[in-house]
């Protein structure tokens, strides 16, 4: 069954996984588990505050890890949660929650556009570019994942 994946996928899944591992290890270094560090990151990326649905949108953390470490970080008094609008729930950071996204998340923001601003632009057009469609085709594709297993049984 491996002889059918492409020395290309195997190439970007040895990528994907190195890059996990590197956030990982960060999140580590930094004192934040993986969760947290998701979470500041995505808050830090757009202020000081964000919507739940938009932090488990770009977190990619499901609803249940995402409450968890929300819950956590509320207990610590680095967020607390601001009601938006009747459904709707926005993450604010409280000033240590700031003075900690700051000595975390925020690092690894700057650290991440100091790369993409040492390529040259065309560079960074493609990756943005490729990468975009790669995610496009992938939701395509995934939207089909599951009626071929389901017709077989």
């Amino acid at each position: 069954m491996n002889g059918r994946i492409s020395k290309e996928m195997k190439r970007y899944n040895y990528l994907s996984g190195e890059m996990e591992a590197v956030y990982h290890e960060m999140s580590l270094r930094l004192g934040l588990s993986d969760s947290a560090m998701r979470i500041l990151y995505t808050i830090c990326n757009e202020g000081d505050s964000c919507p739940l649905p938009q932090i488990r949108c770009l977190s990619g953390l499901s609803k249940q890890t995402l409450n968890s470490a929300i819950r956590k970080l509320e207990n610590q008094g680095i967020l607390y949660l601001e009601q938006v609008n009747a459904k709707s729930k926005k993450a604010c950071l409280t000033e240590t929650g700031k003075e900690l996204a700051g000595r975390t998340a925020l690092q690894i923001l700057l650290a991440e556009d100091a790369i993409l601003a040492s390529w040259p632009q065309q560079d960074v057009e493609k990756y943005l570019e490729l990468t975009d469609r790669f995610l496009a085709a992938l939701k395509e594709k995934s939207a089909h994942l599951g009626k071929n297993v389901q017709e077989v049984m």
